[in-house]
């Protein structure tokens, strides 16, 4: 198993880099799912970007990622299996996330172009559904594996030349 952050800068690292990932792949998802992907320029589509990642950012750090911790290690398990403490500390972020990020999306969608006629609630509800679909798998496969064997590379080195 790849190294995980252990000090606060650690954390801070760490995290830039799945949002990074994440905000990536689910806004590239939500931009071709909504059809915006041919009708906004590369200036819209990386400023959707940034403020996505400022906003995914600052709610794992302040709101999801200690709520997730404290449910997933407050679970009877092994916790000395790194491997059941990731799965079940990246369910609950994802869980966390898209509940907040989906939230966000919608409310966006409303104040910009609106939502074709249907209620936020159930815009909302669908956006959890289409997001948990890609989010928990995007997680699990891709970018939780690929960030913390990247973490891990810079977290070794760093140790080794110290």
């Amino acid at each position: 198993m790849s190294a995980l952050p252990t000090t606060k800068r650690e954390q801070v690292v760490f995290g830039l880099m799945m949002c990074f990932g994440m905000v990536t792949i689910m806004l590239l998802f939500n931009l071709y799912n909504s059809g915006m992907i041919g009708k906004l320029s590369l200036m819209e589509i990386l400023l959707q970007f940034v403020i996505c990642f400022v906003v995914a950012f600052a709610v794992e750090s302040i709101l999801v990622g200690p709520v997730a911790k404290k449910v997933a290690f407050s679970l009877p398990f092994d916790k000395s299996n790194k491997l059941v403490a990731v799965l079940t500390l990246s369910f609950f972020m994802v869980v966390g996330m898209v509940l907040v990020m989906s939230f966000y999306g919608v409310m966006t969608s409303y104040l910009t172009n609106g939502l074709g006629g249907r209620s936020i609630l159930r815009s909302y509800g669908s956006a959890i559904g289409h997001n948990f679909l890609l989010a928990l798998p995007a997680q699990l496969l891709v970018v939780g594996p690929i960030v913390r064997a990247v973490f891990g590379n810079v977290v070794d080195r760093s140790k080794v030349s110290a």
